[in-house]
């Protein structure tokens, strides 16, 4: 099994603005579970503490291999959710692993 983790924090918007993307992005990632069958779980949650360290969403997923992780990053549907995050985002960071 294979655990794909991605913290994200966006652009310094208004705060009603930011959290209408933050939301709007966890909808379209929350979405890709029905359309990419590789993915196996798949979940988001958006940060409810405020702290200059901290990103402002984060997605885990779960495929079972390599192959299957490497799929869904050229899936059309998840390269549709990065062409978005990349007009919103300030930084992503990731880190895959074997469980």
């Amino acid at each position: 099994m294979i655990k794909h983790v991605v913290m994200i924090k966006i652009q310094d918007f208004d705060v009603n603005e930011k959290m209408d993307k933050l939301v709007h992005i966890k909808k379209m990632l929350n979405s890709l579970i029905h359309k990419i069958p590789e993915i196996k779980h798949l979940e988001t949650g958006i940060n409810i503490t405020i702290k200059t360290s901290s990103y402002d969403l984060v997605l885990i997923t779960e495929f079972n291999n390599l192959l299957d992780l490497e799929t869904y990053r050229f899936h059309p549907e998840h390269v549709k959710v990065i062409d978005y995050l990349n007009s919103v985002k300030k930084n992503v960071v990731a880190v895959d692993y074997e469980c």
